[in-house]
């Protein structure tokens, strides 16, 4: 911003200087900002906006053969790995680059990646000795070790650490213990006996035993039978996900001397030495206490021939992106074919790309920032964060249905929120990873076991509060409660999401409604429970209390009666807390709109109203296509609505939306204004 306003002052001095002054160039006039080539105009707004907006390019366009799915976030998502790609190369081609440094790490980590010759030379050998400590172990007492072990290296097993604030104490670190170990997305792949789980089943164990067969497994069938049954009895005693989205029912305070009459027979005083975790806490928060016994009992029932064989899987499964071409296409015939429909694996620099950002991201960030982040995007992002917490302060004084004690405590915790926008003020340091162009397992272990360090040595220490959980490439937004803050990746304040050429109505209806939902996320039913400084406390009274409740449950019914797939509806209870986000940030995106007119009458632009742009807006950024294996596999897992229920449920419970499009009784996107839920 500083620069641009720099340069206009330099030729306006100029243009003083001359004996004429030139007559101003006019301004171009702002765009509408909505895409308005594939609306099929057999098809109603006041019947389906979405599909209004959107009708030809959803009977058109063909989901990419490497993808499961396709939308507004992909498309960005694609520029931004392009942009990446040209940074990797560049900083992979720097003569004698220094060791140690950031191009040095970014462009030899691409290098080993794509140096498919060598690792087709090197197979399975790099991952040997693990392999082999694993056939070694002798003793099931060995196993809580192992677990923790396999830990720091990106291995999961049946429970993994987690380091985040205390949900109780939000000025400390701690170590929180949660259920993990599937293969498959989610324990109703295991369960339950519909006609795409049972099938899965299925592939999956026979996925097994084909990977087990390429390392030389001569007991590879076998094994394979073991180690599904295995998981099918962690399956049998995890928490479902509706479950583990209750903050309180998952917070669970174990003095660590209480340990062993939680999990009877498991060591978790090996577990903590082998973890790196000893001596520096004195209790851990247990997400899924009767999971965490259920293993327990595993541990004595399951033979340690199983348990061998489930570690050796979850190695190779977890190394089998970056093995030979064999593992490789294996591993993606069963995780992307047969798991989410997608019938091709991504090029290989794509993959390697991906592996970079998962490995070293914020390195990679900070020479993304430099070159497609203009400082003017993030002061007109600071202006809308502004006018929306402006839109939300007003709306918590005249919610009907909440007192005033427990406005009084949402207005505070509104407050303290914590705008986080396009980059780190720091960041990550990564100079004690070594990275070498020639060993990819070496480097990809090398880079988990510092990523796990570097959580380990939060531990004691204050709390990190310009720490990001996304890097600034990433293509999405966060609320996280435990600090407060809502988050704003510079990769999201792109076009359909934010338009600089456009009037702000669908600005308001894109970025606005995403500024809307992550401050949202902190007054839903999850958010909701966590006070200002992101403790885990209930600040409404009893009454607001059950008046919340009794709009979220018609909520969750409302969207339960969606039905993407014949057979799998939405999940209204998985979904509540996106659901409610959606439903509140657009709410109060449309009266931060509002606010910004002034008063005065919006522009009539494209035969479009203020009001008309603002809900294309919000439909056109859920613009998205998926193939239906993906889609009930989100159904399952993802607690995101899919974007054709989003881009349409959200508005039927808007007033303004009515008022826009005169929608009335007898339209199919009709509902009784009783039947509508408002929340914030």
């Amino acid at each position: 911003m500083k620069r641009t306003i720099l340069m206009a002052s330099a030729l306006a001095l100029l243009a003083g200087c001359g004996k004429t002054a030139e007559a101003p160039k006019p301004v171009a006039p702002l765009s509408s900002g909505i895409d308005g080539s594939h609306i099929d105009a057999a098809i109603r707004p006041q019947d389906d906006l979405y599909r209004h907006l959107s009708g030809k390019w959803l009977e058109s366009f063909e989901i990419p053969a490497d993808k499961a799915r396709y939308g507004s976030f992909t498309k960005l998502s694609d520029d931004s790995e392009a942009n990446l790609k040209a940074i990797i190369e560049a900083a992979a081609a720097i003569p004698e680059v220094k060791p140690g440094t950031e191009a040095q790490q970014i462009g030899d980590l691409f290098k080993s990646y794509l140096d498919e010759a060598k690792v087709e030379a090197v197979g399975l050998k790099p991952l040997a000795e693990t392999l082999r400590t694993i056939e070694q172990m002798t003793d099931k007492a060995l196993v809580p070790g192992t677990m923790a072990t396999l830990s720091m290296i990106g291995v999961g097993s049946p429970f993994v650490p987690f380091v985040h604030q205390d949900n109780k104490d939000s000025t400390k670190y701690i170590v929180d213990v949660y259920q993990y170990g599937l293969g498959l997305p989610d324990r109703d792949y295991y369960l339950k006996d519909t006609e795409k789980y049972v099938q899965t089943r299925m592939q999956y164990q026979a996925h097994i035993e084909k990977m087990l067969g390429l390392a030389g497994d001569k007991d590879a069938a076998a094994k394979a039978k073991a180690i599904f049954g295995f998981e099918t009895e962690l399956a049998k005693i995890q928490w479902d996900k509706v479950e583990n989205r209750d903050p309180v029912k998952t917070y669970n305070k174990f003095e660590l001397a209480k340990l062993a009459e939680l999990a009877p027979g498991f060591d978790f005083t090996a577990w903590l030495a082998a973890g790196g975790m000893a001596g520096k806490l004195d209790y851990l928060i247990v997400s899924q206490p009767t999971y965490v016994t259920g293993v327990a009992k595993l541990l004595k029932s399951a033979p340690l021939a199983t348990w061998k064989a489930y570690f050796q899987w979850r190695v190779l499964s977890e190394f089998a992106p970056y093995l030979p071409k064999a593992f490789v296409d294996e591993n993606f015939a069963f995780f992307g074919s047969a798991l989410r429909g997608i019938p091709e694996n991504r090029p290989r620099w794509k993959r390697g790309v991906e592996l970079v950002e998962g490995s070293i991201g914020e390195a990679l960030g900070k020479l993304y920032v430099e070159k497609h982040f203009p400082p003017d995007s993030k002061a007109r992002m600071e202006t809308l964060v502004t006018n929306l917490q402006a839109a939300y302060k007003s709306s918590i004084d005249t919610l009907p249905w909440m007192s005033e004690a427990t406005k009084k405590e949402a207005q505070t915790k509104l407050a303290k929120f914590s705008p986080k926008i396009g980059y780190p003020s720091k960041w990550k340091d990564y100079s004690k990873l070594i990275i070498a162009p020639d060993d990819l397992i070496g480097n990809v272990a090398r880079a988990r076991a510092l990523s796990y360090q570097m959580e380990l040595a939060k531990l004691g220490k204050p709390i990190d509060r310009e720490e990001w959980g996304m890097t600034p490439q990433t293509v999405n937004a966060y609320y996280n409660p435990e600090k407060n803050e809502i988050v704003f990746p510079a990769a999201i304040l792109q076009p359909p999401f934010f338009t600089a050429a456009a009037d702000d109505a669908v600005n308001y209806g894109g970025i606005g409604a995403v500024i809307g939902h992550e401050i949202s996320h902190g007054f839903d039913d999850q958010g909701s429970q966590y006070d200002g400084d992101g403790n885990l406390r209930q600040w409404f009274t009893e009454d607001d209390l059950k008046n919340f409740k009794e709009r979220t449950t018609a909520l969750v019914a409302q969207y339960a009666a969606y039905e993407p797939v014949k057979g799998y509806h939405v999940n209204g209870e998985l979904t509540l807390g996106e659901n409610v986000a959606d439903l509140s940030g657009l709410a109060i995106a449309y009266k931060a709109y509002k606010l910004s007119l002034g008063g005065k009458e919006a522009p009539v632009i494209d035969g479009l109203t203020g009001d008309q742009r603002f809900y294309l807006g919000w439909a056109q950024v859920w613009r998205s296509k998926e193939r239906e294996a993906e889609t009930i596999r989100r159904l399952t897992v993802d607690p995101h609505s899919p974007p054709d229920v989003r881009g349409n449920a959200t508005l039927v419970n808007q007033a303004g939306f009515y008022e826009a499009f005169g929608v009335k009784e007898g339209d199919k996107m009709y509902v009784a204004p009783e039947a509508r839920v408002s929340i914030w």
